[in-house]
């Protein structure tokens, strides 16, 4: 039997292979705005149509011209970037990147069932259609992927005039990523993001570059670069308990859902105020948990749209893990997830964590979903955390919580507690999950405290939660917008504030209002009464005031005043801290994954602050 190519002619089959992509490229269009309520701009869809052609006509020379083969691929193939990058914006915001597909490995990992049969199929069927799709024995093929691996080449080599071109043709703005695609399309916004990600991974900084960018940071550092007055003594070294809590926010916020009653434990309410009603601000929204990790163990804040632990943090640096390990601590994390989830055992190695506890380490005894409560991590982890701490070593104890991740499932021992006027399911899931959640964290802090009454003890949520598409749970209570690009300051701030105790021994809870997670690290070792750690004491802003970095963009809070600064805005009054926020990232670059040219300066301020 002849196959397609024999019994059709050349051009009228490119002219089916048109026709598909222009009705299948609609379809996957109306299926993106129907169900994910994401569209790209009407004179954007030009050129992005005109991209899937592209792709389709080199998937068609690829088959060798067998329509049979090359109708599939293609369908799979746009259906997948298209829908997968429709998801992406639906529960985080933002579009793919192309760090998300380094991170593929991790989402596996996550997902169970018919979760990780989907996730699979949607990576795995487009990629083996295509295999199967190219016409192997051609010359003609090999000398297309012959000249496509030269144009890749090119690209690697030189991404630099690459990305100012595309920048110039297709325009950029670093802190509206949505925005991008919407006026880009998605063929186009992933090349452009992956040569730009290119260009700046294949230029750290030079030694010129970070001597600059030093002494920028020492011509603005103020004058008391302290959070907070140092308060321990530094003669009797006690035990540190840091306890990130996943999606761990203020529920009683929603006050649209109507709420039968505050999620929250009435006890910890009092906690809490007594603390000042303290908040740390978080790098990232709904996920992306690895950001804040990075931040509150070195100091040092994530600004870009990528998971640092993976593409970002390839040297070893003296965190603040390394830095309480010199100071005759043993620096344990536990986490009861799979071990190499956002790349954790190699980053927590570099930053200085003497042992890892991960799924494997832990009794699976109480589980909601997939998820090990907290209650059970935290009876665990006491239980091979204080046989450490009465041999007299001193324990940096950094507990990473597993219980609260989406779609936030509860056990049969934890029946729901709390109504609401809502019908997102989500949300309504999310409210009873805190109920228990914030009920069983102060049922441990009152045996730690009991059992431990000089430590220091830190806890906070690691980001908000995700209750919808389109920041959808929290719209009702006007507390965002659907759209980044449209939040008002006060919004961006919602967007990365969760609840923040700091408990140091006897003293009790104390009050330290807005606190970027970077910011953390630096206030243990001064509330320890530490000197050292240089690495993380570098990020004191000017005037000390309250900076939270996001992709292109930083939020400002100072002296009851707050505003957004914008990349490429050219805001008057945002210069000063613009100009220490690009010295921030260029030391950051150095120090995590460049030669590391500032550190032995940073080490010698040091000793010099000592």
């Amino acid at each position: 039997m002849k196959n397609s190519k024999q019994l059709l002619p050349r051009a009228l089959r490119w002219f089916i292979i048109i026709g598909f992509v222009v009705l299948w490229y609609a379809l996957v269009q109306a299926i993106s705005h129907v169900i994910f309520h994401v569209t790209i701009k009407t004179a954007a869809m030009p050129q992005d149509l005109a991209a899937h052609l592209l792709l389709a006509a080199l998937c068609y020379g690829l088959a060798g011209g067998r329509l049979t083969l090359a109708l599939p691929a293609i369908a799979t193939l746009v259906a997948a970037i298209n829908l997968c990058n429709a998801g992406k914006i639906a529960f985080y915001g933002t579009p793919v990147m192309p760090d998300d597909f380094l991170a593929l490995r991790n989402l596996f990992m996550l997902l169970t069932g018919w979760q990780l049969v989907g996730a699979v199929t949607i990576v795995f069927l487009p990629i083996t259609l295509l295999l199967c799709m190219i016409s192997w024995r051609r010359r003609q093929t090999w000398f297309l992927l012959g000249l496509m691996t030269l144009c890749i080449a090119a690209v690697i080599m030189k991404p630099e005039p690459v990305v100012k071109v595309m920048d110039a043709v297709f325009k950029n703005s670093v802190w509206n990523q949505r925005g991008n695609f919407e006026s880009r399309g998605i063929l186009i916004h992933i090349v452009q993001e992956s040569v730009r990600q290119k260009a700046r991974s294949a230029s750290p900084p030079a030694a010129k570059e970070v001597a600059e960018a030093l002494a920028v940071l020492q011509s603005l550092k103020p004058k008391q670069d302290a959070i907070i007055n140092p308060q321990g003594s530094g003669k009797q070294p006690r035990n540190v308990h840091m306890i990130l809590l996943e999606s761990f926010w203020d529920a009683a916020l929603l006050t649209g859902s109507g709420l039968s009653e505050d999620p929250l434990d009435p006890e910890f309410r009092k906690l809490w105020q007594a603390a000042g009603n303290s908040h740390v601000l978080s790098p990232v929204f709904g996920g992306y948990t690895a950001n804040p990790e990075f931040e509150v163990l070195c100091g040092l804040p994530v600004t870009e749209n990528q998971v640092f632990f993976e593409v970002g943090l390839h040297n070893s640096v003296a965190c603040l893990p390394q830095v309480l390990r010199d100071a005759g601590y043993r620096s344990v994390v536990s986490h009861p997830n799979v071990a190499g989830f956002w790349n954790r055992v190699n980053a927590y190695r570099r930053i200085g964590f003497d042992t890892y506890w991960s799924e494997r380490d832990f009794a699976l005894d109480d589980q909601n979903g997939e998820f090990l409560s907290d209650a059970s991590l935290y009876r665990q982890v006491m239980t091979k955390v204080t046989p450490i701490a009465a041999s007299g070593t001193p324990v940096f104890d950094y507990i990473l919580t597993y219980f609260g991740h989406v779609a936030y499932p509860l056990n049969a021992q934890r029946p729901k507690k709390i109504t609401t006027t809502d019908k997102n399911a989500l949300l309504n899931a999310y409210v009873n999950l805190m109920y228990y959640k914030s009920r069983e964290l102060m049922a441990f802090l009152e045996k730690l405290q009991k059992d431990d009454p000089d430590s220091l003890i830190v806890l906070f949520g690691d980001h908000l939660p995700f209750l919808g598409p389109g920041f959808y749970g929290f719209l009702r209570s006007n507390l965002l917008t659907d759209n980044r690009a449209t939040m008002t300051d006060a919004m961006v701030y919602t967007l990365t504030a969760t609840p923040l105790v700091v408990i140091d021994g006897r003293r009790g809870p104390v009050a330290l209002g807005d606190v970027p997670m970077y910011r953390l690290p630096a206030l243990i070792l001064d509330l320890l009464g530490m000197e050292g750690g240089p690495v993380v004491r570098l990020s004191p802003s000017p005037g000390n005031a309250a900076l939270r970095p996001l992709p292109g963009m930083y939020w400002h809070g100072e002296k009851g005043r707050q505003k957004v600064c914008r990349e490429g805005q050219n805001q008057q009054d945002c210069a000063e801290t613009d100009q220490w926020l690009q010295a921030i990232i260029t030391v950051t670059r150095d120090l995590f994954s460049g030669e590391q040219y500032g550190l032995s300066e940073i080490e010698r301020s040091g000793k010099g602050r000592q």
